[in-house]
């Protein structure tokens, strides 16, 4: 197979939760393949942030967006935005999330409603409006990231585990629907990845050690082991492959 499969020369990729960790990495990796890259998060700086900096050293583009992706006013204004503006979005990596930890006797409305929000309102709506676009051009790529929790219930985070959950039923739901218009859905369901969002995980002595235990690959892994798979489903070489969830999890779920 041609490297030219995996080029992104030309295309303009929206990633979503790009300020650090996963969204960083897979801006990172498609700037390299060679797209342009319009950074969204909820606290994005206007200038100096990290993910403009590695974006413009691969010779790439870099637009950032601050947007608070729980306000459902502020996800439609950024997609009449994208959708409007003069040069046509190419991919969109719904990336964006939050996580609240509280066992689910305990856990509060307010939680459940902003998890929900943000993690599956949200790349809906997104995917709503930027998807319309792309049928009519018949072409796009959509990239979500679900989670192990799309499979699995977790501890303590229900309201986390039914939104990445619906994440995995919307990728379905979505390529079943657009796949004949030349549009991709699917997702990327990341493993135990080191980000901010587990550091207490990692810094608990007894669970790092059971999820190490657990992990076929033996580490957790990095948000960079995401970048190959990310690069693979906004190129051409993915263009058969629909309503796909693919583990970068060490392993995880074949244990």
């Amino acid at each position: 197979m041609s490297a030219a499969m995996f080029d992104l020369s030309g295309r303009l990729a929206v990633v979503t939760g790009a300020r650090r960790g996963i969204g960083l990495a897979i801006a990172t990796a498609l700037a390299a393949a060679g797209a342009d890259i319009i950074a969204v998060s909820a606290q994005l700086e206007p200038e100096g942030s990290e993910v403009a900096r590695r974006v413009r050293a691969k010779g790439r583009r870099c637009d950032v967006r601050a947007v608070d992706f729980a306000r459902r006013e502020a996800v439609a204004a950024l997609a009449a935005e994208l959708t409007t503006q003069q040069r046509p979005i190419d991919i969109l990596v719904n990336n964006a999330g939050t996580i609240a930890r509280a066992p689910a006797a305990e856990h509060s409305d307010e939680d459940w409603d902003h998890v929900l929000a943000v993690d599956l309102t949200a790349q809906f709506i997104l995917a709503r409006e930027v998807g319309r676009a792309m049928l009519a051009r018949r072409a796009g790529k959509i990239i979500f990231t679900a989670s192990l929790l799309s499979f699995q219930g977790g501890i303590t985070v229900p309201g986390y585990a039914a939104a990445k959950s619906g994440i995995a039923g919307l990728t379905k739901a979505l390529a079943n629907e657009w796949a004949v218009h030349g549009v991709n859905v699917n997702a990327i369901v990341p493993g135990y990845i080191a980000t901010d969002n587990n550091r207490a995980l990692r810094e608990d002595p007894q669970r790092n050690a059971a999820i190490v235990d657990r992990i076929p690959a033996g580490r957790w892994g990095t948000p960079a082991d995401l970048g190959g798979v990310a690069v693979f489903l906004a190129s051409p070489a993915s263009n058969y492959v629909h309503g796909t969830l693919i583990p970068v999890d060490g392993g995880w779920l074949g244990r």
